[in-house]
């Protein structure tokens, strides 16, 4: 069982990444947009908590950046008729915070915009889903936001949280900020880069 992965990133085509480890083995990876927006540049180093999954059709192993996302992940699979494949894009579409109030409040068109999620998917999704999240911990749902920033360079991680305070969501003020390397830049001249890019 691959529970956890850390090695160099080699390669990256959405949804799929090519991770070395100990310049002997390298692993294909599938991911969300959500995980893949945060992965750093090739060449860096790489870490993600995985999902390792046996079909008849070959062994597939799933990465995420965050507990939760990779805890969503596998009790999405547990619903009948979700796969791999329709799991991987609700994650992409729908953040774990948001798929959270999203079954709370019984938000069925949100769950029907993502491909693949018809009407009986989505009410499915809505009873089955209930009351396994309860089974996510609490913790892990309120921490995937302060999990990213403890990573990243401090500038960064006041630059995203400002362009949070504005309103922006998590994976949109990251990936803003990430995509900038000048890091010689102060505070103020990187959010209004990041400024430039989202808005």
């Amino acid at each position: 069982m691959i529970n956890r992965l850390r090695g160099r990133l080699i390669e990256k085509q959405p949804p799929t990444l090519l991770v070395e480890v100990a310049d002997a083995f390298t692993y294909e990876v599938h991911t969300s947009m959500h995980t893949f927006y945060q992965l750093p540049e090739c060449g860096e180093k790489v870490f993600l908590y995985t999902q390792f999954i046996v079909r008849e059709d070959g062994h597939f192993l799933y990465g995420f950046s965050t507990l939760d996302e990779r805890s969503l992940f596998i009790q999405l699979l547990k619903v009948n008729g979700i796969g791999p494949k329709v799991a991987l894009g609700i994650l992409s579409k729908i953040e774990v915070l948001e798929f959270i109030n999203c079954i709370e409040q019984q938000n069925i068109h949100t769950l029907q915009a993502v491909p693949g999620i018809g009407k009986k998917t989505a009410e499915r999704l809505m009873i089955e889903m209930r009351d396994r999240l309860k089974s996510l911990s609490h913790n892990q749902i309120k921490a995937p936001i302060e999990n990213n920033r403890r990573s990243l360079h401090h500038t960064q991680q006041d630059a995203i949280a400002a362009l949070m305070a504005l309103g922006y969501k998590n994976q949109e003020a990251s990936r803003a900020v990430l995509q900038i390397k000048d890091a010689a830049l102060s505070l103020e001249a990187l959010i209004r880069q990041a400024l430039n890019t989202v808005n």
